[in-house]
């Protein structure tokens, strides 16, 4: 008996041993194979059926559903979805809005147009759930009527003046009836719409044969009407007859605004605000308060704002009319004086960084400054030395141009006694000092250009960097030598301009006048400019390179297609 139990408890001890071993080692290999999860999922999600099945004829369903081989969800569905004949937001619903599904379905709240084919390209706003890969361009077509049709219209679009376009731009298609006309942009949706989405390249399809007009538009409020006020155009000079013409591009501008007046307002008592739309050049207005002989007045523009600054002394108003002319009507407005803003004379710096060779100090005023004496400015350089100077006031009144001879390496302290400056009602300022300095001839570099451009017109030349203008041609130099000196190290690019009416600037286009903007080409390569460098560069228009069309779906959308049709 009792060598059966001690049997029981040998056994039992070597159980117990056996399976701990066995756990140890089951921790040991769990250890050695932790799962990494495997590769990233990059696969978009596939269609797996469309009911009523993809280019349906005499379609008479309420809605669509479309069936995927993962679960998917929606994503930025307002910017993606593109649906031509047009459709408002509150003529369809696409769910599930939320969360994820195999199934998207779109319910139609509104009867189709007869005999009509409809697209709904949802750009990529169909995203997978884990890895939001995106289902590309994923596009349903139906028709209420016994045909699909087939016809296409693509090509580029380019901005007129800048190098980089805009994307997400609308292309918009009228057909031309006998209802028809120029203005129906500003009061019609199109019959057909798409986009270019993410890239420059638009494609209508599934259009019917027939006369066309298209425009491109920047919709800033996507509503498919031109606002001249905020939106950017692009149009075709002539009727597109399908089909016929099949590859467009187009040239995308913003127009200058019609010229209005806003109300003025007062900004304190000696200071009135004429808001404007549009390009000022010298519109007629007029102040028509009775206000004595010693009634003075001063008139800028500013800087900041579309806007006129009206400042007078000599009279002690609350309130102020002026003659403005207004859609062809004069009109009298007044301005009030409510809650007035303190001002009193701020003389800031303007020159920021270090003082070009070949330019001017130059200051700030937030008032005008209509009178200043040069002898009241001392200058000394880094020697201590004595530097003659002048100031001038630029023709606003609210720039100071401090002249004197300026040389590489040095700096100097510029000292603006009182009475150096006046502004309009005579206050000066107290004593103001300022520095600046100037860097070595070899921390900056040149860029020396050969221009070969063959045209009847004359053209500007602009270097840019930064989006900023440094320096122009605005006529064509003898040898067509164009030579930046002294620039900043940097990255600059370079654009023609051709000058069609000899006014030495850039005119944009004109939609119901059917002008189109000037022509602008850019020097195919970014300028990369180091200091102490001398960059030689010759930008012949005829063989310059493409650089503006750059897509990765350019070549997919014209290839094979010779001889694009230009506006």
């Amino acid at each position: 008996m009792l060598f059966c139990n001690e049997s029981k408890k040998m056994k039992n001890k070597i159980l117990l041993f056996l399976l701990s071993l066995l756990i140890l080692n089951v921790i040991k290999c769990a250890k050695r194979a932790t799962p990494t999860g495997g590769p990233r999922d990059s696969i978009p999600p596939q269609l797996l059926n469309a009911n009523p099945k993809l280019n349906t004829t005499f379609f008479d369903k309420e809605e669509f559903t479309l069936t995927f081989d993962e679960y998917v969800r929606i994503k930025d569905l307002s910017k993606q979805l593109i649906i031509s004949p047009p459709l408002n937001s509150s003529q369809y619903k696409v769910y599930p809005t939320t969360g994820a599904s195999k199934k998207i379905s779109l319910e139609l709240k509104d009867s189709l147009m007869r005999n009509t084919t409809y697209t709904f390209n949802f750009g990529e706003s169909i995203i997978d759930f884990n890895e939001e890969n995106p289902a590309s361009y994923l596009t349903y077509t139906l028709s209420t009527g016994e045909t699909i049709d087939s016809l296409y219209i693509r090509g580029s679009i380019i901005d007129a003046l800048e190098k980089e376009t805009e994307r997400f731009i609308s292309l918009q298609l009228y057909p031309v009836d006998s209802i028809y006309k120029d203005s129906t942009v500003y009061t019609n949706k199109p019959l057909y719409v798409t986009s270019t989405l993410d890239t420059t390249i638009y494609r209508f399809q599934n259009l019917r044969s027939g006369k066309y007009a298209i425009i491109a538009l920047e919709d800033k409020a996507g509503n498919y009407f031109f606002d001249q006020n905020i939106d950017k155009i692009g149009f075709f000079d002539r009727i597109i007859e399908l089909p016929q013409d099949s590859i467009i591009n187009l040239r995308l501008f913003k127009e200058k605004t019609n010229f209005s007046w806003d109300a003025p307002h007062f900004v304190n008592d000696h200071h009135v605000r004429l808001a404007y739309y549009g390009e000022y050049k010298d519109q007629t207005y007029k102040m028509v308060t009775k206000v004595s002989d010693t009634f003075k007045s001063l008139v800028t523009k500013s800087r900041k704002t579309d806007s006129l600054n009206y400042w007078f002394r000599g009279a002690t108003l609350d309130s102020i009319k002026f003659e403005l002319e207004i859609q062809d009507t004069i009109r009298i407005k007044t301005a009030f004086l409510k809650e007035p803003i303190d001002d009193s004379l701020v003389i800031s710096k303007f020159t920021t960084g270090s003082l070009g060779l070949k330019n001017k100090f130059e200051l700030a005023s937030n008032l005008p400054i209509t009178s200043f004496d040069s002898k009241q400015v001392l200058i000394t350089n880094i020697d201590t030395l004595p530097v003659p100077a002048n100031l001038r006031v630029l023709e606003n009144y609210d720039r100071i141009e401090v002249d004197f001879e300026v040389l590489p390496s040095d700096r100097y302290n510029i000292t603006l006694l009182p009475n150096a400056l006046k502004d309009f009602w005579g206050r000066t300022h107290d004593t103001l000092t300022f520095r600046t300095s100037t860097k070595k001839i070899e921390d900056y570099g040149n860029i020396y250009l050969r221009v070969q451009h063959e045209s009847p017109y004359p053209f500007i030349i602009e270097l840019i960097t930064n989006k900023k203008v440094v320096k122009r041609y605005d006529r064509p130099v003898p040898g067509n030598n164009y030579n930046f000196e002294l620039l900043n190290s940097g990255k600059y690019i370079v654009r023609l301009i051709e000058d069609v009416n000899e006014n030495r600037e850039w005119d944009t286009g004109n939609y119901l006048k059917k002008i189109q903007p000037e022509k602008v080409i850019y020097f195919w390569k970014e300028i990369d400019l180091r200091a102490n460098w001398d960059m030689n560069e010759t930008f012949n228009t005829s063989q310059n390179y493409p650089d503006r069309l750059k897509s990765s779906t350019v070549s997919e959308v014209l290839e094979g297609q010779e001889n694009p049709i230009q506006p």
